[in-house]
């Protein structure tokens, strides 16, 4: 091959090759700048524009009729450009002295070399204008939500917090985040390539999307209520800890809950973070005799028991190698199950238990909602726990059916105590009615969730009666209401400590009303009580008391005018308890019994058998009052020591002159009602223990 003819064929590959080269060129062009030239050119702007996020309004959390628990308030944010900042270090010092920051960490954000950092978020307004007045190029102002909580403490742990950038961190605000958030918009500026904001160039703002606003279950009134009564109480008791919690027994809205400690959510960095937790739902415990409303639905649901079904309560039950006692030293004697429960027997339900077997008595254990959460749209919630049913033997059961044995929520426990009372079915506890848009429009509407019925309507209606013998006769006397049927149970748990039962205790009373027709249940649990008495139907009966008592009169739930307070079999009312007759008991035995009717012991002398006591057997006397007892040893017939003198009783109330003459062993008489006016012994008198003064009342002019 000649060599010319080399060299053309060389150029024309070399030209084929080029040709192709700049037709994938121009091809690729062509694509870039027609087909993609809206992506493109979007890239470049985005290049130029420099966003500073603006905050979307957080949805409010309200209650069930719209009234404002949790808010978003508008609060001013700074923010600089470093690009245009041109002395870091005296800007530094400016703001320094406004803000009261570190200056050298100030000239450090102002150097970043970043589009935009934040000199700090949330101003106060105060601040925010002296900043504003110094006009510095370079440093900005955007809006930020900043979350406020008007009603303080109210509801803080069903709220929980919010954070910084709006968002949830515990409780609702946490649960719901997604749907209280809304979107992020920015204000955009086109800038150069060192970041300064070109004059005249294009702004563009992206609005926010705002939050939806969240209705509760939850009814601010009885809210305050609920807290009011359990603040009142957590002082009178000294209890470490209180619950509690309201709710609709037929739709299973949770109405109140309250939980002490507590905290307020707009300072919430001020207390230990231990106050933050919902112990309603997060903490479990022993539930003690509130539990025997389960075994009794059992027992009356498996034809075990009926209302008439008779015992004998030798003050124990031997359950194998065990002894298992009764609260009341020698025992109830003849009783038959209306009478056992209004005594809140142990030995009875221990044999109960027993006689139901594992497999049964389990079965409506998990079917009442024990050992598994109940769902409750709120993050955190615990489970409780069950013994496994193979480790279950007779002794177990026997513990488990008087609420030993077992852990329950405090919500597990009322969510159960509402299927007995609406006919026997399980409802989900709920705490949201609605989710609505900033438009008005409903995103989300939930409605009650049947779970499943556990037990029959007659059932139901058996056990509820039952309960409210328990209120009318029984250790639940002192949760009566003028006017309304009311069901209930009483409870003092002892609490596991090391694997064994110690001395503190867990006081409760869990009850719903109208019986007929409920409309709401409360559990009111007080934690480790210190104040002497311990009983539930003494110290937590009053307080479920006192906030269905104004719920109802809130909720216009008129009163039945053929239902009044009946006294029990004893003679005691709502107010007044009978003495009882602890002579020729030992110390502990009598202080059991003394606490069991609210009544406070003060020994008189080196403890053995008591041999008297004042004010006598039968008395009736204010809840509270103190009962001397004399011993044996105590040289109580000595005449000196049953000498005391008779206090000035004039201008105080009928219960406060009761007390003061309990307190040192002088016994009342009254005549007429509202403050004292006179008395006879005369203050300063010399009496014996056990005198009566005759006190005149009259009310004040």
């Amino acid at each position: 091959m000649y060599p010319g003819i080399a060299i053309r064929k060389r150029i024309a590959s070399l030209f084929v090759i080029w040709a192709l080269l700049l037709g994938l060129l121009a091809a690729r062009l062509a694509y870039i700048q027609v087909l993609q030239h809206d992506r493109f050119r979007k890239l470049a702007l985005d290049q130029r524009f420099y966003p500073v996020p603006v905050d979307a309004r957080r949805g409010a959390i309200r209650d069930r009729n719209g009234h404002e628990l949790a808010i978003s308030v508008s609060a001013d944010s700074i923010y600089a450009v470093p690009a245009e900042i041109k002395d870091p270090a005296e800007v530094a010092a400016k703001l320094s002295r406004i803000l009261g920051e570190n200056e050298g960490e100030l000239q450090r954000r102002l150097t970043q070399r970043q589009a935009t950092v934040w000199i700090r978020r949330k101003v106060d307004e105060k601040i925010a204008r002296e900043v504003k007045k110094l006009g510095i190029p370079g440093i900005g102002f955007t809006e930020k939500g900043q979350r406020f909580y008007p009603k303080d403490s109210l509801a803080a742990h069903l709220l929980g917090i919010a954070g910084i950038d709006n968002q949830g961190l515990e409780g609702l605000e946490f649960e719901y985040d997604r749907y209280l958030a809304g979107v992020r918009g920015q204000i955009e500026a086109e800038r150069d390539a060192t970041g300064r904001e070109i004059p005249g160039g294009a702004r563009r703002f992206v609005p926010p999307k705002d939050g939806n606003d969240l209705y509760l279950t939850i009814d601010e009134v009885i809210q305050y209520v609920a807290e009011r009564e359990l603040d009142k109480a957590m002082a009178d008791t000294k209890s470490k800890r209180g619950i509690v919690i309201a709710m609709a027994p037929k739709t299973g809205e949770v109405l109140a809950m309250a939980s002490r400690p507590t905290f307020n959510p707009n300072h919430f960095l001020d207390y230990p973070d231990i106050n933050r937790r919902n112990i309603a739902l997060t903490d479990m415990y022993e539930p003690g005799s509130t539990f025997k409303i389960i075994t009794a639905a059992a027992a009356l649901e498996e034809g075990v028991v009926r209302p008439d079904s008779q015992f004998y309560d030798p003050g124990f039950i031997k359950v194998e190698d065990r002894v298992i006692r009764c609260w009341l030293p020698g025992g109830h004697g003849s009783e038959n199950f209306v009478e056992a429960t209004e005594n809140s027997c142990n030995p009875v339900f221990a044999s109960l238990g027993i006689n139901l077997g594992v497999d049964k008595f389990y079965k409506y254990i998990k079917a009442f909602g024990f050992g598994q959460p109940t769902g409750i749209d709120y993050p955190g919630e615990a489970s409780g726990s069950l013994q496994s049913p193979k480790r279950v033997g007779k002794v177990e059961l026997a513990n488990i059916a008087f609420g030993q044995g077992i852990s329950v929520t405090p919500l597990q426990l009322l969510s159960a105590a509402c299927a007995i009372a609406n006919g026997g079915t399980l409802m989900k506890p709920m705490l949201v009615k609605k989710i609505v848009a900033p438009d008005g429009k409903v995103v989300k509407e939930f409605q009650p969730i049947p779970v499943r019925q556990v037990i029959s309507p007659s059932t139901s209606r058996e056990l509820s009666s039952i309960l409210e013998s328990v209120v009318l006769n029984g250790s639940g006397v002192r949760a009566q209401i003028p006017g309304y049927r009311v069901a209930g149970k009483t409870g003092t748990a002892e609490k596991p400590e090391g694997g064994r039962y110690g001395d503190k205790r867990i006081s409760s009373f869990l009850g719903f009303a109208p019986v007929d027709d409920p409309a709401i249940a409360v559990l009111v649990v007080l934690d480790e009580p210190s104040s002497g008495i311990t009983y539930g139907g003494v110290i937590a009966a009053p307080v479920f008391k006192a906030i269905v008592e104004d719920a109802l009169r809130y909720m216009g739930i008129p009163p039945s005018k053929d239902v009044k307070v009946k006294e029990n079999k004893d003679g005691a009312t709502g107010d007044l308890t009978v003495v009882p007759d602890v002579r020729g008991f030992n110390l502990e035995d009598a202080k059991v019994v003394l606490d069991s009717n609210g009544l406070v012991m003060r020994a008189e002398g080196p403890p053995d058998k008591v041999r008297d006591q004042i004010p006598k057997p039968g008395a009736r006397v204010p809840y509270g009052t103190t009962v001397i007892l004399y011993f044996t040893s105590s040289g109580r017939y000595n005449e000196v020591d049953l000498k005391v003198t008779v206090p000035d009783l004039k201008g105080l109330s009928m219960k406060e002159a009761a007390l003061s003459l309990g307190e040192i062993g002088l016994r009342m008489n009254a005549t007429g009602s509202g403050w004292v006016v006179d008395q006879d012994p005369k203050p300063g008198t010399e009496v014996v223990r056990g005198t009566v003064v005759t006190v005149d009342f009259a009310e004040k002019q």
